[in-house]
């Protein structure tokens, strides 16, 4: 498709939710200097943002210092009440945020209502939460001491959401710190601003006060280089990749800084003989084809017992061939297009690196369109082919076949990344054996969909530190404070 230049937004029922400037301070401001944002489909502008220099983020890092001890000092029904208004806007709002997704990412419009619907969750469930961060009494160790815990709000943090998901991310790092009583500069990715810009605007609508909320738009580097070294923000949130990651833990560490990372995956899908291979090739084409496959616990290895290989790659190349390409807002598409030229380039060095290999293609393997690339399946892929040691990002499945547990075992645990994994089994044994066994952070069996509010989310290895969603989601943005009081005998 050729790239325009003069494009618009899309048709909103609230045209101003489609902010196209920065919110510092309480200020909606639109700087000396700009980026396009495009849509991926068609690569027509739909918009600018501001390009904010260091000194525009310095001023967020200040609002949000300035307005840290009143928004601590809220009780947590209060910033619980507000959450709350806060998800109900987003549900209110849904059909229009869920455009905004559809045109600056470019997943089809369902599954951006089903972004959405998560992003309004996120900030529920902390809207309950608020109220549970509970301390602890301990008994003394003296026959005069008295020891309590509570638990503060760490203070400023830093957050940075990627493109993938630019409503859900951005609730679920916000989310829990404002339940916490932490105020925050949201950084979002340069190529999805929109989209958390009209979520700031909800949050503004809900009674956010000034400071509490800041949205810095730009290039990630000064941006960036302020979160990191200035000393007010006390945690940096970062969800990305594993490289990006890996740097901006290592600077964070010259002051000390809260650090929580959600990087990169590798996900292996196990199919043992005893599946149902109907549910396991329903579960892969969630796990894999979902947002043509640029999802962080995407599927990226699949393990498949040779009783039933065939089987199973001919229904998954069959379902595969069924979904249909085009823009976001169309309303017949089921797979978008990928983000940009250099997540072609990755799809398509994959598939020529398993084919080379010896790889057999049993459908896709193309571009076409711009950046739409073909839901691809490859058999007989080799377990030192790139798409089997890289994270794809995109819709390529690349098949290996395995005889035994501990053979499949080995080969999913053969990875620097532990985020996600899926494995299908009839064998309640066997599921035992590898949730214990498998070195991931989050496992499912018999579903390729298990991400929700209410459990934990995060990696070990290489794949980051921290959890998000759930109760857990709450703690890494509170600090533990040891309380010994003396009390003297009457």
């Amino acid at each position: 498709m050729a790239r325009r230049e003069n494009g618009r937004p899309p048709a909103l029922a609230r045209p101003t939710l489609w902010r196209e400037a920065a919110l510092v301070g309480g200020v909606w401001t639109r700087g000396d200097t700009s980026l396009a944002v495009t849509d991926p489909a068609s690569g027509q502008v739909l918009g600018h943002v501001p390009n904010l220099p260091a000194r525009v983020v310095l001023h967020a890092v200040e609002a949000a210092h300035r307005a840290l001890p009143a928004w601590r000092a809220q009780t947590a029904k209060a910033r619980g009440a507000l959450l709350r208004r806060w998800s109900e806007l987003i549900l209110a709002n849904q059909e229009d945020l869920a455009r905004i997704v559809s045109s600056e990412q470019g997943k089809p419009l369902a599954e951006a209502v089903s972004e959405v619907r998560s992003a309004a969750a996120y900030a529920e469930w902390f809207a309950e939460e608020a109220r549970r961060a509970y301390g602890d009494v301990i008994p003394g160790h003296l026959a005069d001491k008295r020891l309590q815990v509570i638990k503060t709000p760490v203070g400023v943090v830093g957050a940075i959401t990627p493109w993938n998901f630019p409503s859900s991310m951005v609730t679920r790092k916000l989310a829990p710190a404002l339940a916490a009583g932490c105020t925050v500069v949201l950084k979002p990715s340069e190529l999805t601003p929109f989209s958390a810009l009209a979520l700031a605007a909800l949050a503004e609508e809900a009674g956010a006060p000034t400071g509490v909320i800041n949205v810095v738009t730009g290039d990630a580097a000064p941006i960036g280089d302020v979160l990191v070294e200035d000393p007010r923000v006390r945690k940096l949130t970062f969800t990305g990749s594993t490289a990006v990651g890996r740097q901006l833990a290592g600077r964070s560490l010259a002051n000390l800084k809260r650090v929580s990372l959600e990087l990169g995956g590798n996900a292996p899908f196990i199919v043992f003989e005893d599946a149902d291979v109907e549910a396991a090739v329903e579960g892969a084409m969630i796990a894999k084809f979902r947002n043509a496959g640029q999802t962080c616990i995407c599927a990226n290895r699949f393990l498949v017992h040779e009783a039933v290989y065939d089987a199973f790659a001919r229904r998954l190349a069959e379902r595969a061939q069924g979904l249909v390409l085009g823009g976001g807002l169309e309303p017949d598409t089921t797979q978008g297009p990928l983000i940009n030229a250099a997540a072609i380039d990755k799809a398509r060095r994959h598939v020529r690196d398993a084919l080379e290999r010896g790889a057999r293609l049993l459908t896709g393997g193309e571009a076409i369109g711009g950046t739409h690339f073909q839901p691809t399946v490859l058999t007989e892929a080799p377990p030192d082919a790139l798409l089997c040691r890289e994270e794809t990002f995109g819709p390529v499945a690349g098949l290996i076949r395995f005889s035994g547990e501990r053979e499949a075992m080995e080969m999913a645990n053969d990875s620097a990344a532990g985020l996600a994994a899926y494995v299908y089994t009839r064998d309640l044994a066997r599921s035992h054996r590898l949730a214990e066994a498998l070195e991931y952070g989050m496992i499912g069996f018999n579903t390729g969909a298990m991400t929700t509010e209410a459990a934990p989310f995060g990696g070990i290895k290489e794949s980051g530190q921290g959890r998000e969603g759930s109760r857990y989601g709450l703690d890494d943005y509170l600090d533990v404070k040891t309380i010994c009081i003396d009390v003297p005998a009457l």
